[in-house]
């Protein structure tokens, strides 16, 4: 990984200008969401501001999306390839979905509301006496909500590859629920992908800024593939198997 991109102290004062401008929209939006989202919650609605709010900071981010396939219909599960922190807001933006996330997300509490606004279901990937509880909170989530995703990989890769998918993420599904489709999605950022991609030991911060300070927009496509059937959902390994495959040949081709 190079200085520059280990380093977004060192951008120029425009960059700098860009970012500031950016933050200041991306408050402004969250401010202004905050109070309708709880005023929807109170009278029981369907609350819209979490997919308004993460298509905004799409937006303001700077990411500009196409989407391409056969979009979700009805109650879907659906496995994404990970690149950056712009997955989750670009993807909500598009589906309204909400995410399968890590327990250490929930360990940072303006992150942790953040995201259980989204109504994300947090697992504890290494704390096998949580595994029933998890289980039942993934089938809720599934049960209450169109769209769930999760990210196999269990962390971000380059965006030119796929790492392993770990199908023990997938333990929830294990007899699959009736009635859900499985839908794998390929998240391609193109030629930019390599200076997208939040990996090695860059910050968070660091990843967040530098996305931010961009003068040139992040092209970003998301490739709907067929629904798995049949043999490909009879567990939780052939999930896993069968969604990887799907994904790796969207990229490849």
């Amino acid at each position: 990984m190079t200085t520059a991109l280990a380093m977004p102290r060192q951008l120029s004062l425009r960059a700098w200008a860009r970012v500031t401008l950016r933050l200041a929209g991306m408050i402004g939006l969250l401010l202004a969401c905050i109070p309708l989202y709880y005023a929807w919650k109170l009278l029981r609605f369907a609350n819209p501001w979490p997919r308004i709010f993460l298509g905004g900071i799409t937006r303001i981010a700077g990411v500009r999306t196409t989407v391409t396939g056969p979009r979700p219909r009805g109650p879907v599960f659906m496995l994404a390839n990970h690149v950056s922190w712009i997955d989750v807001p670009a993807l909500s933006q598009v589906t309204g979905t909400a995410f399968v996330g890590h327990d250490g997300l929930a360990s940072m509490p303006v992150l942790e509301w953040l995201c259980r606004m989204n109504d994300t279901v947090f697992i504890a990937r290494h704390d096998r006496a949580s595994v029933a509880e998890q289980v039942n909170q993934v089938r809720h989530a599934l049960a209450d909500m169109h769209a769930l995703t999760i990210f196999p990989e269990g962390t971000t890769s380059d965006g030119t590859g796929l790492l392993p998918f770990k199908s023990s993420l997938l333990s929830a599904f294990e007899p699959f629920p009736a009635g859900i489709a499985v839908q794998p999605v390929m998240l391609d950022y193109g030629a930019e992908a390599a200076q997208i991609a939040w990996v090695g030991e860059e910050h968070g911060l660091d990843n967040f800024l530098r996305i931010l300070a961009r003068r040139r927009p992040v092209r970003l496509t998301v490739a709907f593939q067929p629904a798995l059937t049949g043999e490909q959902l009879s567990s939780r390994k052939t999930i896993a198997a069968a969604g990887r495959d799907a994904i790796m040949k969207a990229l490849a081709g």
